[in-house]
């Protein structure tokens, strides 16, 4: 009788075939990835496709033109952020313990996720397309909305001083956290931008919440 021929084990299992949406995804993640090691302005569809071992075609299938996949790529950032935000105000017992854990929240995320800054205020971006300029503009003054709220539920209930100015500080909010992203950026992360939000957070506090006497 014929010895049975051994099963080459070697074979690699066929890959399960993706959904529209979900290549859409794998489309947007590898561009933010790929985003954050060489910046927006260097990234070409051929990068996103020898990154995913795809054609550019297939690239083009799912997205017509490259402003597309930034287009979805802000939308994704704009979903996660405001998810974040949002879930670390509803742990909050006070609108300032709220600004806190969103201010600590929103620092994590863009280091776990170091191409956001670079998406969200990314000149070449603004200057590409208006859709783009329009989304990012969006999420800004959407983000100052929720944070100028935040610090007008706090004066109400005389947390922060009756003097502040909302807006200024929602904007002062928005701005410290893009000086910490600079700062590890050129530093070259040796300084942990968590560890360093930490320290800044109490002086921003400080500036903004009423005065009590100190008891000794």
């Amino acid at each position: 009788m014929p010895k049975n021929i051994p099963i080459d084990s070697t074979e690699k299992p066929r890959k399960r075939r993706m959904g529209a949406e979900e290549r859409q995804e794998e489309i947007v993640q590898v561009a933010i990835d790929l985003a954050a090691k060489t910046g927006v302005e260097s990234v070409t569809t051929q990068d996103m496709a020898d990154a995913m071992g795809l054609t550019q075609g297939a690239i083009f299938r799912h997205f017509p033109t490259k402003d597309d996949i930034w287009v979805a790529a802000i939308n994704w950032v704009r979903r996660r952020l405001m998810s974040v935000v949002e879930v670390a105000a509803a742990r909050s017992e006070n609108p300032l313990e709220a600004l806190e854990r969103i201010f600590l929240a929103h620092v994590s995320f863009i280091a776990k996720h170091p191409a956001i800054p670079r998406l969200v205020f990314s000149d070449y971006l603004l200057r590409r397309d208006a859709r783009l300029k329009q989304l990012i503009q969006e999420i800004i003054t959407g983000y100052e909305s929720r944070v100028a709220g935040l610090l007008g539920q706090a004066k109400a209930a005389g947390l922060a001083r009756s003097d502040l100015d909302e807006d200024s500080a929602a904007t002062l909010f928005i701005g410290m956290i893009q000086g910490l992203v600079l700062q590890s950026n050129i530093f070259g992360g040796r300084r942990s931008l968590l560890d360093e939000a930490k320290k800044v957070f109490p002086i921003y506090l400080n500036g903004i919440r009423s005065w009590n006497p100190v008891k000794e």
